[in-house]
């Protein structure tokens, strides 16, 4: 751990981020871009948050298997300003969805051609659903593009999908496992706007833009470690097993705990129920306090199973549908672990209050059915992130980067992008979008003519 910057004042010019997370973390990077020092303080030993690294009998896994997309670019570009590779640390795919369910196999893959003619090409030529059902789904893209992804008001996912005329057959074998990957939100719920937001920059955007990243490193090696080295060769710190559990501001600045150190702004990059824990005792954050208290969560569960060096799936990321298992993850493909596969539960159900052992024997038990595994895992765990991401409901109430209180920001995936047709569902590109409109602010309003 870094012994704390000289007091002072370039003290008082100094950040405090509480919040070692992706948020967190790209706060830090952009302020320090900027020529501003910070600290990030986080409670945890490991840096990522939500989407960390964890070791588990000897293996290196993460808390949960998330993927990126080529329209990630405020991520991407994050990633590339540190110093990460993404020809080695991210495997890229192109367009995909492949997903098996009770009634056969429906896939869909872009074909190489210039967009936008390769999104027309993926709907045209998927396969699984007939005719019928490939011109509704291209009709209601094309009136959602023409309608510029905006609606006049927001909606549920099924609300929408049912106007625009979809099938039964074509919501559970597109839509379903499309809608709860993106927002992890039921459809009866989820908000259309924000799915509309997720379409317009990946399946309609540019050629790349809806290729899929799966990481090839843990997450915490991903981003939040390598920023961290990052701003540690730019007179930043990052302090970890660092619990901050109180902030308040005097004359001198922002206070943390009882420490002597001042900061001129503090940025909160915590999970929205730490953020309510911190917040000054003052009638300006009603407002915020009722946002967030507003705010209901979704689980996601992750289980592991190790099998034979041999298991192998015909794509190193498949959908399954009409059961418990959502997406598998062949970690051998991607993580050079042969035999390991990671299966996804995305959202509530039934199965979200299992214990460990029956919840993987039940996966296991459906992975033979699907893939005709001859023997059972050697070992298994499961990782259940109970409030893994907000529910990402239609006409949800999210609070900006800039609270009531001078000096104070927020940052993370549950606040807004400014206009709702900017504003993510609880993604890592929305997290690292939040931070950079935080950073921006915090420029703007503590630093405006101020350079070092």
């Amino acid at each position: 751990m870094a012994e704390p910057l000289n007091a002072g004042l370039m003290g008082m010019q100094r950040i405090a981020i509480i919040g070692g997370g992706y948020a967190g973390m790209a706060a830090g990077v952009s302020l320090a871009a900027a020529g501003r020092q910070v600290c990030v303080f986080e409670g945890a030993k490991t840096l990522g948050g939500r989407a960390r690294g964890v070791e588990l009998d000897g293996r290196q896994l993460d808390n949960g298997q998330h993927i990126l997309i080529g329209a990630y670019r405020t991520l991407l570009g994050l990633m590339q300003q540190v110093g990460v590779d993404e020809r080695t640390a991210l495997l890229r795919l192109p367009l995909t969805l492949q997903q098996r369910t009770p009634h056969g196999d429906f896939r869909m893959v872009a074909p190489d051609w210039p967009a936008p003619l390769h999104s027309l090409g993926a709907l045209l030529g998927a396969q699984g659903i007939g005719w019928g059902d490939k011109l509704s789904l291209v009709k209601l893209m094309l009136g959602a593009q023409l309608a510029g992804f905006r609606l006049a008001t927001d909606c549920s996912v099924l609300a929408w999908l049912e106007q625009g005329g979809q099938s039964p057959q074509l919501i559970e074998r597109f839509w379903q496992p499309l809608v709860v990957a993106a927002l992890n939100t039921p459809l009866e719920t989820a908000s259309a706007q924000i799915l509309l937001n997720v379409l317009r920059d990946s399946l309609m955007g540019g050629r790349h833009d809806g290729d899929l990243l799966i990481p090839r490193v843990d997450f915490t090696a991903l981003f939040p470690q390598p920023a961290a080295d990052w701003l540690a060769a730019r007179r930043s710190e990052v302090r970890t097993s660092c619990l901050v559990r109180r902030i308040a501001r005097d004359a001198a600045g922002w206070q943390l705990d009882d420490g002597d150190e001042r900061f001129a702004a503090v940025v909160l990059a915590v999970s929205p129920q730490r953020v309510a824990d911190l917040l000054p005792e003052t009638a300006a954050l009603d407002t915020l306090r009722e946002q967030l208290a507003a705010l209901h969560y979704q689980p996601i569960q992750t289980v592991y199973l190790q099998y034979a060096p041999d298991v192998r799936l015909e794509t190193p990321m498949l959908g399954v549908a009409g059961g418990l298992c959502q997406w598998v993850f062949d970690r051998g493909q991607i993580h050079g672990t042969p035999g390991m596969l990671a299966v996804v539960l995305s959202a509530r159900g039934d199965y979200s209050d299992w214990d460990a052992t029956t919840l993987a024997r039940r996966v296991h038990e459906e992975l033979v059915q699907h893939f005709g595994l001859a023997e059972p895992p050697q070992w298994s765990r499961v990782i259940h992130e109970k409030r893994a991401t907000f529910a990402c409901a239609a006409n949800l109430s999210r609070p900006g980067n800039a609270t009531a209180v001078p000096g104070l920001w927020l940052a993370g995936d549950y606040t807004a992008g400014g206009q709702a047709d900017m504003t993510y569902p609880a993604t890592l590109e929305g997290a690292v979008r939040s931070a950079c409109a935080a950073a921006e602010g915090i420029l703007k309003q503590h630093f405006a003519g101020i350079s070092f």
